[in-house]
């Protein structure tokens, strides 16, 4: 055969397999999606968690950690500088101690105000009585004498006392009369304008009412002293979460990836400061319909580190359709076009030698016992 036969040859065999392998690599599924399929393996990816001061804002005065440092749950990270919020803090508890001290000097006024509305009101209830006694004690002498006059004018015109008797009994009559209208008037101006019916109506009195509506007044007083004391309490309680506030916490177990602030650096609130990296690890794999079938979350899932080779236990906790792959749904030109990729999400505990970025593999049997 001549080299350019030859040469020929050569070329339309190798154009052949090349055609053979594409029609083989078509007809049996080696594309992306089944290729992700049948390798059942994953990276082990560490959860990330960006921490930042809630709510609040200042000038950074403690950078606590470094890159790459170890932190457990609770550690202080880094911190806020609180002298405006300590000002504040002490203001308000000045203000509350002082609202409680006007409100333990009106409360005092208050009682005592009531007190002498009481003994005000007992002292005229005796006084009422003893001028009613009084006017009992007129009344009888005028009682009393107005007899003697009438018997005198008898006696007088029998001829049995003289003129002069009857004109001493007239007078001690007109003096009666006037004792008893005095008497009256006095009872009068105790009860000022109360009606004269027992002592009930004598609570009614014009003073003691006044005196009992200005101690009123004053517990009204007091009573909002009370509600500013609370107010006053609500605000120290919101200070003192916010200078809670401005120390930083690890949330968990973890290691510092990230800070993004630096000490003297003023701070935003609700701004990330640090990327945690937590030990809480997972890694994806992706399994057909007929694999998924047999597969629940909360399932324990056995697989194996691609370097060393270490076995690694975990659980799923998630299981569903994998939204990457339905974008080829439909695309392909053979039988398993229509199938459904399940995205598999298995978290493992911290352990020795395993780390995240680490290649994960699952055996396609291990699912299969599910």
């Amino acid at each position: 055969m001549n080299p350019r036969k030859k040469a020929l040859h050569v070329g339309a065999v190798f154009i052949a397999l090349m055609i053979v392998s594409g029609l083989v690599l078509m007809y049996t599924g080696n594309d992306a999606v089944v290729l992700a399929m049948e390798k059942k393996d994953g990276i082990l990816t560490a959860e990330q968690v960006k921490l930042a001061f809630d709510s609040v804002g200042g000038r950074l005065v403690k950078e606590g950690v470094k890159e790459g440092q170890r932190v457990k749950k609770g550690d202080v990270v880094m911190a806020l500088d609180s002298t405006d919020t300590d000002l504040a803090i002490e203001r308000l508890k000045a203000q509350i101690a002082q609202t409680e001290a006007q409100i333990k000097a009106a409360d005092g006024n208050m009682n005592v105000s009531f007190l002498r509305a009481d003994n005000d009101e007992q002292q005229t209830f005796r006084q009422i009585d003893q001028q009613r006694g009084a006017v009992r004690s007129a009344e009888a002498t005028l009682a009393n004498r107005q007899l003697d006059y009438d018997r005198k004018v008898q006696l007088l015109a029998a001829g049995a006392v003289s003129q002069s008797e009857v004109d001493n009994a007239q007078m001690n009559l007109s003096v009666a009369g006037a004792n008893l209208a005095q008497q009256e008037q006095l009872l009068q101006k105790l009860l000022s304008g109360a009606s004269d019916s027992g002592v009930t109506d004598a609570m009614n009195l014009p003073t003691i009412r006044q005196e009992r509506q200005a101690a009123a007044n004053m517990a009204n007083d007091v009573e909002s002293m009370r509600q500013q004391k609370n107010a006053l309490e609500v605000q120290l309680k919101e200070l003192e979460v916010a200078k809670t506030r401005l120390t930083l916490k690890a949330p968990e177990d973890g290691k510092i990836i990230g800070v993004l602030a630096k000490e003297g650096e003023m701070v935003a609130p609700n701004t990330p400061v640090l990327l945690l990296e937590s030990d809480r690890a997972y890694y994806d794999i992706y399994i057909s319909e007929e694999q998924a079938v047999n597969l629940n979350e909360g399932d324990e899932v056995i697989g194996t580190t691609v370097a060393g080779k270490k076995t690694v236990r975990g659980k799923v906790r998630l299981l569903t359709q994998a939204p990457g792959f339905a974008d080829l749904k439909q695309s392909r030109e053979k039988a398993q076009a229509d199938l459904t990729s399940f995205q598999v999400r298995i978290y493992v505990e911290p352990q020795e030698g395993v780390r995240p970025g680490m290649t994960i593999g699952v055996n396609t049997s291990e699912l299969a016992q599910k």
